[in-house]
């Protein structure tokens, strides 16, 4: 029992403490700028993905048609996977030679995307989600990167927003999120960020590797600009606005597919976990996206583990009374978000932990299970279960 404990512990603290810091010290030690050059403009294609988006796809459209970005080197590409409402219907409305909508057959987000790509102009293709908004300058602001040869994709940034409505998990959301956004700072300063969320990143076209079926789409694209040895990197100063889901069950359901279809999607890129050919970067990959996701085995471990070492000292004594104390605090933050209230920043990172923990066990059951996600179903808040992709 003491080995396990002590395990778990080591997992934990290095997840979540030590690996920050040797991103931190690597990125001092091993400086990489980015030979960026704002005058580069080379053709764009941005791709929205989309399923029954009809509340949301004519505003995305005019959100990206008014970029900061020359008239005639962007195109925007719509593509519908098997929309059975009005989302094609809408984007054909639009009476620019800017805009074109692919009605596509219903076989997921990624298929959809592997047939899109084959049908766009664009040098670099900017991904994004059809509920998102991007400040004017994203486009300009994901593309100048790319002046450096040695750059293959760019992540921006996600800015989750709220609507109004009291949430635990949107507390808990945005807090986790700036603790993402810090890494891949560090993670970018010295090479390659682990992945791009889907919401806003961009590629350069000849580097798109095709999703395989039940994976990750941004996940898989995003990781094969390093896999074709290029830098995949990050610009904070390209910002994407995304509403976080308040209605608690529709926001758990899509951690679970997250944390599902990422370890699908690890698979799928294995060989980027070979540090003889990448180096830190599968270190990163294998932290980032493996360990972080079975952090729930450790908490479940120390949960049942301290409490029967009560009697061997101190250091356990403290460790069961601390994880009582955090799952009071978790509780607490289900009653804030049952009462429609918020008790604070505590309570609810306390609450979303718990919550990706129970999601990553669920998902790792049925990713072990063979019971994988095999049809893209999102959800979004206040869309009745129509919507589109989420950020991994």
């Amino acid at each position: 029992m003491i080995i396990a404990f002590w395990a778990a512990v080591g997992l934990v603290v290095y997840t979540l403490f030590v690996f920050p810091v040797l991103l931190l010290l690597r990125g001092l030690l091993v400086r990489r700028t980015v030979r960026a050059d704002r005058s580069h403009t080379p053709s764009v294609t941005v791709l929205v993905g989309a399923y029954n988006e009809a509340d949301n796809i004519r505003a995305r459209i005019e959100n990206l048609l008014a970029q900061d970005y020359p008239a005639d080197r962007l195109e925007i590409v719509v593509a519908s996977d098997g929309s059975s409402d009005e989302t094609v219907a809408i984007a054909e409305s639009f009476d620019d030679p800017r805009v074109r909508a692919l009605d596509l057959p219903r076989g997921g987000k990624g298929n959809a995307l592997n047939l899109a790509v084959p049908e766009t102009n664009g040098e670099i293709l900017v991904f994004t989600d059809a509920n998102t908004v991007f400040a004017e300058n994203v486009v300009r602001e994901l593309v100048t990167p790319f002046a450096d040869e040695t750059v293959g994709g760019v992540g921006g940034d996600q800015v989750y927003t709220r609507d109004g409505t009291p949430s635990t998990t949107a507390d808990g959301e945005r807090a986790y999120w700036s603790y993402d956004r810090l890494l891949k700072r560090l993670q970018s300063r010295a090479g390659s960020i682990t992945s791009a969320t889907g919401a806003i990143y961009a590629i350069r076209k000849s580097l798109y590797t095709p999703v395989p079926p039940n994976a990750m789409d941004d996940f898989v694209i995003s990781t094969g600009v390093v896999a074709n040895g290029q830098r995949l990197v990050y610009n904070g100063e390209a910002k994407a606005f995304e509403p976080v889901a308040t209605r608690e069950g529709v926001e758990f359901s899509r951690k679970v597919r997250i944390v599902a279809q990422g370890l699908a999607a690890v698979l799928h890129v294995r060989p980027l976990l070979n540090p003889f050919r990448y180096g830190f970067y599968s270190l990163q990959l294998f932290t980032h996206k493996v360990l972080r996701r079975l952090l729930f085995a450790a908490a479940l471990v120390l949960l049942v583990v301290s409490p029967l070492l009560w009697q061997q000292g101190l250091v356990y004594q403290v460790a069961t009374v601390g994880q009582i104390a955090f799952y009071v605090m978790a509780a607490v933050g289900i009653v804030a978000r049952g009462r429609g209230g918020r008790f604070g920043k505590p309570f609810a990172m306390a609450y979303f932990l718990c919550a990706v923990n129970v999601a990553a066990a669920i998902a790792t059951l049925r990713t072990v299970t063979g019971r994988a996600i095999k049809r893209w179903e999102p959800e979004r808040h206040g869309s009745a279960g129509t919507g589109g992709p989420v950020p991994s």
